[in-house]
């Protein structure tokens, strides 16, 4: 039996997420609008809080009858999706506030929604991992829909809402059937009942659970929403979509093939290695097309998901190490591109066409500067931060003679550089369009901060790989 204050101990970053959004929601009840900014600016703080005492965790303990596990594989991962959830809040006050929708729900929901993540990167259960995803889903559901007034915004939530019901139903159909043939639900159970050759009941239950994490994760051909919800939803919503849930799902996908399934790998391999050259392909090509700058961005998450599954594929440490280290570089960049996108605003109105960006060095040199190193980065120009994810998770896949998928990812890369560098023509060599509004301070900072992060990260990449590769050495 173990002791309570043992369990309570390796769960306070979730005590500090759900006592501060219990206490949120009283605030915003009883104060009403007035406490708008200052629940925000509370919001914020309940997070930093819970990073800071995830960052000062150590070692691994199992709790709540091996339902829930801390462990530094956990950690590093909750500590990107609680950054995700933060700087996507600090980005999204003057946004909402310009369009007058900064009500004290949405940074409550972004408080639960992350609880959900974080329950969810700790799942060593069938179980938990079906709550913690609710749980998250169940608030995103409600953000992507949170401007009520903008009818994007209402179809935007209304898809995401109809397709990620049919994806948890797949996951919950998939996880029953893995019960009926394992005979318990926990990770290490399910590993220890399925070796060998597997039955076709413990096949079909594998690809249904899979099917429902590639959905979460936006990798085809489960990615029929992303395009239109990333459009569809405010800004800040969509920056927070594509960091913080998608490090969780992701992190969540990991977790189950490697601990649950390492008896069957070759099966997991075959769908991880289907969805990521589909995935890789597709990100590549359909961007090219866009001139919507969120709806690049969406295709453009499709495909660095696609990168990032190499390294899952490669199914040894090295390639988890290279998973972790894409998803701590994909969310910089993720989100300094994003604090570009919202400081894309003309006359008080924001704007999301990539023509709008035509001429921006002449009239911003800092945001241009900035803004074309990341898309360097994302495209893997070396020696920026965008090319040593790549080359990990490409090196993982060599080492496990994956050496055509690494050749796959390589080519796509080529090509996916093609409307990054757009971008930067238009913004070096087009004539200026339009000239943008002055962005908010907060804004200037995260795009700064990311823009640095990508540049010089080649000088002092130590900490952050050794702390990847002790997180995946956490996970075997």
């Amino acid at each position: 039996m173990i002791p309570l204050n043992f369990a309570l101990a390796h769960s306070l970053p979730e005590l500090v997420l759900v006592i501060g959004a219990l206490a949120l929601i009283l605030a915003g009840a009883i104060r009403g609008r007035a406490s708008d900014a200052l629940i925000t600016e509370i919001a914020v703080g309940v997070l930093g809080l819970a990073i800071l005492i995830l960052l000062s965790g150590k070692g691994t303990a199992s709790i709540f009858d091996g339902a829930f596990i801390d462990d530094g594989f956990g950690r590093f991962m909750k500590v990107l999706s609680y950054t995700g959830s933060l700087v996507a809040l600090l980005m999204a006050q003057d946004f909402l506030s310009r369009e007058k929708i900064d009500k004290f729900e949405f940074p409550v929901l972004v408080l639960l929604s992350t609880l959900g993540m974080s329950m969810l990167i700790s799942a060593t259960g069938l179980i938990a991992l079906y709550l913690g995803l609710e749980l998250m889903s169940l608030s995103l559901y409600v953000v992507a829909a949170f401007h009520r007034d903008d009818a994007r915004s209402s179809e935007a939530g209304l898809k995401y809402f109809v397709l990620g019901s049919l994806s948890s139903g797949m996951l919950l159909y998939g996880a029953s059937l893995l019960y009926g043939f394992a005979g318990t639900v926990s990770f290490s159970g399910i590993a220890a009942s399925v070796t060998g050759a597997p039955s076709l009941g413990v096949v079909f239950g594998l690809v249904f659970l899979m099917a429902g994490l590639a959905f979460k994760i936006s990798a085809v051909p489960f990615h029929m929403w992303v395009p239109d919800v990333y459009e569809g939803a405010p800004t800040p919503v969509t920056a927070f979509f594509a960091s913080a849930p998608k490090i969780a799902a992701f992190a969540i996908t990991v977790r189950v093939v490697i601990t649950a399934f390492p008896g069957i790998a070759a099966q997991w391999q075959q769908i991880v290695i289907f969805i990521s050259i589909l995935s890789m392909a597709l990100g590549s090509f359909a961007a090219i097309g866009q001139h919507n700058i969120k709806r690049l961005m969406a295709y453009s998450s499709i495909g660095h998901v696609g990168f990032a599954l190499v390294g899952l594929a490669a199914d040894n440490e090295a390639g988890v190490a290279g998973v972790l280290f894409y998803m701590g570089v994909y969310l910089v960049m993720l989100l300094g591109t994003f604090a570009a996108i919202l400081s894309m605003r003309v006359g008080g109105r924001a704007v999301e066409n990539i023509r709008d960006l035509a001429g921006l060095a002449r009239t911003d040199g800092t945001m241009a500067f900035f803004l074309a190193m990341l898309m360097f980065s994302l495209a893997g120009i070396p020696p920026l931060a965008g090319f040593f994810a790549k080359f990990y998770v490409f090196y993982a896949a060599v080492e496990a003679h994956l050496y055509w998928l690494a050749v796959i990812g390589f080519v796509t890369s080529v090509i996916a550089a093609f409307y990054y560098l757009q971008i930067v023509k238009i913004i070096y060599f087009d004539e200026p369009a339009v000239r943008f509004d002055r962005p908010a301070p907060v804004l200037r900072a995260v795009l700064a901060v990311s823009g640095l992060l990508v540049l010089f990260l080649f000088a002092y990449p130590g900490p952050f790989v050794t702390a990847a590769a002790a997180a995946a050495k956490s996970l075997f």
